[in-house]
């Protein structure tokens, strides 16, 4: 099946392989011994035990070069999957302390998608990443902005949403849109529903990322129906972090009846160990779905892309065809 996916994050989907050279590169061999070890090393007992391990591994990326062939092979694998189109994240603020700039970071990675000869087509969102605070993701936004045409198309916050509310990215948020980047906010992953109120009524974004505790409040259901505001749900990635219990118990079922714009993501999928093709077997085999509907998610990923009329069109023509070709429902 071709698909699309809109949340994803780069630094977490490095193919383990990539990430073990990293690993012997800056020697962290005395901490995982061999490429089995470091695969068990993605286990988390919650969702702070994750992001203590997401900055764990960000320890071995320390050079553009080190973008540029993550970059490369994360665009191979997208293209193993039948991922025709991505929009990917990045987080450029994780490594200014390494002295790396976030126009030189980008780049790279585009640099990484070229070398790469994948048929995979990437946009970039830049994460300001909200642990480092609004008035450096002003900064980052408006680096980011100088490289805006080299295939950066929005930006948005993700970090450790428990502890920084969205409401403090309020004018970094205003002034992307001035420049022309469209928004999303992860919320509702790490914190409740108020977190995605702040990141809808404050940040106005055009998209949720994650948004898994809507289920709250009713009202925000609501909202977030009449606005029709697209929500990035990563249902494998809530269990692995145990934001939610099983996948049977996930709310992304009750979402898509009450008729939410919807679509699945892996979120980390090297880190999570998933691919978007499990994410779509299991809403069918672990929440009774259809293929129908499985068509339904992904036609509300083409929808919610942010690429130009005429790609988007493009995108559906071929995702129509291969169901009416296969004949699937």
């Amino acid at each position: 099946m071709p698909k699309v996916e809109l949340h994803i994050h780069l630094e977490g989907s490095i193919p383990l392989e990539a990430l073990w050279e990293l690993v012997k590169k800056y020697k962290g061999t005395s901490e995982v011994k061999n490429i089995e070890e470091l695969h068990k090393k993605f286990k988390y007992i919650d969702f702070p035990h994750f992001i203590q391990t997401w900055i764990w591994k960000n320890r071995f990326i320390n050079e553009y070069d080190d973008f540029t062939l993550i970059a490369s092979e994360f665009a191979k694998d997208l293209e193993r999957q039948n991922i025709i189109y991505s929009e990917a994240f990045y987080s450029p603020p994780d490594f200014a302390r390494r002295g790396l700039e976030p126009q030189k970071i980008t780049e790279a990675i585009i640099k990484g998608f070229k070398s790469s000869g994948s048929k995979t087509k990437i946009n970039l969102v830049a994460d300001m990443v909200r642990d480092f605070g609004p008035e450096k993701g002003m900064r980052t936004l408006h680096q980011i902005n100088e490289v805006k045409d080299m295939g950066v198309v929005g930006i948005g916050i993700g970090g450790s949403e428990h502890e920084f509310p969205p409401g403090t990215f309020k004018d970094v948020f205003e002034k992307a849109r001035s420049f022309g980047f469209r928004t999303s906010a992860h919320a509702g992953e790490a914190a409740g529903s108020e977190s995605i109120w702040g990141a809808v009524k404050e940040l106005k974004v055009d998209r949720i990322g994650h948004g898994t505790r809507a289920f709250e409040d009713e009202k925000l259901i609501d909202y977030l129906k009449i606005n029709k505001i697209p929500v990035e749900m990563c249902p494998l990635s809530n269990v692995r972090t145990g934001v939610v219990k099983s996948i049977e118990e996930h709310p992304v079922k009750d979402f898509y009846r009450k008729g939410l714009v919807v679509f699945l993501n892996t979120d980390d999928p090297k880190m999570f160990n998933n691919t978007l093709s499990e994410e779509y077997e299991a809403f069918v085999d672990k929440m009774g779905f259809q293929l129908s509907d499985v068509k339904t998610l992904m036609d509300n990923a083409v929808s919610s892309s942010w690429i130009g009329v005429d790609e988007k069109q493009n995108l559906q023509q071929r995702i129509d065809k291969f169901w009416q070709t296969n004949k699937l429902f």
